[in-house]
C-alpha cells in the first residue's frame, strides 16, 4: 500500500495540487495520506470556551495539509474538554493538548509536514501548530498569536522552518486577549498554566 502511495506519479501529483515540493508531499504521504485531502474553500472553526467564544477563517489553499489535519481532530471531537495549558501575556495562548487536570491527550494521528515555508506570517489574531524542536512533530496542539511573533516565521526562524499559521481570528479576539491576561503559574511542573482553568468546550467546522 505504501509503495503505490509513494509512486513518484503520485506524489508529482500531490506536490502540484497544493504547491509543495517533492519532498515535502512525499513526508506528507508517508505521515499519512488521508492527511492531505484538505477542502478547497475557507472553512470556520467556531471555538467554544468557558471565557467565550470566537471564530477562526481556515486557509485552505496556503495550508491544506494543516488545515485538514485541524479539522479531522475536531470533527472528531479531540478538542472538546482539553484546556489552554500554555498562556504568555504578550505572546500567545495555546491548548488542543490537555484535560483539565494537566494531563497530555495522546495524539491520535501521525505528525503532518510543516507548511510554514511560503505560507502565512505569524502576526496577532493567526492560528499556527505548535509542535516540538522537530520541524515535522506537529500533531493536535495549536496556539493563537496575541502580538506580531515574526520570529516565528521560516524566514526568520533559527532552524529555517519556523511555525506553521493556517488562519486568522475574524471575530471573538476580544475573548483571546481575555484569555491571554489569565494569571498564570506553575502547576504540575508546567509554568505559564492559568491558575483558573481555560477550557476548551467545543471546536465545531462550518463548511
Amino acid at each position: 500500500m505504501l509503495k503505490r502511495l509513494c509512486s513518484k506519479r503520485h506524489i508529482m501529483k500531490i506536490a502540484n495540487r497544493f504547491r509543495l515540493t517533492f519532498p515535502a508531499a512525499l513526508a506528507a504521504v508517508v505521515a499519512g495520506g488521508s492527511a492531505v485531502a484538505a477542502p478547497k474553500d475557507e472553512p470556520i472553526a467556531e471555538i467554544s470556551t468557558s471565557l467565550g467564544d470566537f471564530v477562526v477563517r481556515l486557509d485552505a489553499q496556503r495550508a491544506p495539509i494543516t488545515v485538514a489535519n485541524f479539522i479531522r481532530y475536531a470533527d472528531e471531537g479531540f478538542y472538546d474538554g482539553t484546556i489552554f495549558h500554555r498562556v504568555i501575556d504578550g505572546f500567545m495562548v495555546q491548548g488542543g493538548g490537555f484535560t483539565p487536570d494537566l494531563k497530555q491527550k495522546r495524539a491520535t494521528h501521525p505528525a503532518i509536514v510543516n507548511e510554514a515555508r511560503g505560507g502565512l506570517p505569524n502576526l496577532r489574531g493567526t492560528i499556527a501548530m505548535a509542535r516540538t524542536n522537530e520541524p515535522h512533530s506537529a500533531t493536535c496542539q495549536w496556539f493563537v498569536n496575541t502580538v506580531d511573533n515574526d520570529f516565528l516565521d521560516a524566514k526568520n526562524a533559527r532552524d529555517g522552518w519556523g511555525y506553521t499559521v493556517f488562519g486568522r481570528v475574524i471575530r471573538g479576539m476580544d475573548v483571546v486577549d481575555k484569555i491571554s491576561s489569565a494569571k498564570t503559574g506553575t502547576r504540575m511542573g508546567m509554568r505559564d498554566v492559568p491558575m483558573q482553568t481555560v477550557k476548551i468546550l467545543s471546536v465545531k467546522i462550518k463548511r
